[in-house]
């Protein structure tokens, strides 16, 4: 089983979303929340931090969870459980895009959000959340 800590960015009742580089092998060239793999040892909030760090040059400093899902298509993928945080404050230069991981950083309306090609479909049930409480 991998665990992925996964961040929403929220600012101004936007969201960030990550645009997957067209060369990653699962979820290519689909948008996608912030994140990634935890690390052995490392418990996942602390792999949040990290992979916020490595993807968009910031250091949440308030958040929360808010779901907790599993990969879809285990087959295709392996056992993966995406654990959501939405992050309402954070330090850094950023957020601004590291790396070759995504081709494309974004803020953008919950609307917006929902009509991307998204990889994980479960993503708008969060984003619907997120609506719900005023959240974004």
């Amino acid at each position: 089983m991998i665990d992925c800590a996964c961040a929403i960015l929220v600012r101004d009742g936007r969201i960030l979303l990550a645009k997957r580089s067209p060369h990653r092998t699962v979820y290519p060239d689909v948008w996608d929340v912030v994140g990634g793999k935890r690390e052995p040892g490392e418990d996942i909030e602390a792999a949040l931090i990290r992979e916020t760090q490595e993807e968009v040059d910031v250091t949440p400093r308030a958040f929360r969870k808010l779901a907790t899902l599993t990969e879809p298509q285990p087959e295709a993928h392996g056992q993966r459980t995406y654990h959501i945080y939405l992050v309402t404050a954070w330090d850094g230069p950023g957020p601004r895009m590291l790396g070759d991981e995504h081709s494309e950083i974004r803020w953008m309306t919950i609307e917006e959000a929902l009509s991307l090609d998204l990889a994980l479909s479960e993503y708008r049930d969060v984003f619907e959340q997120l609506r719900r409480e005023g959240a974004a």
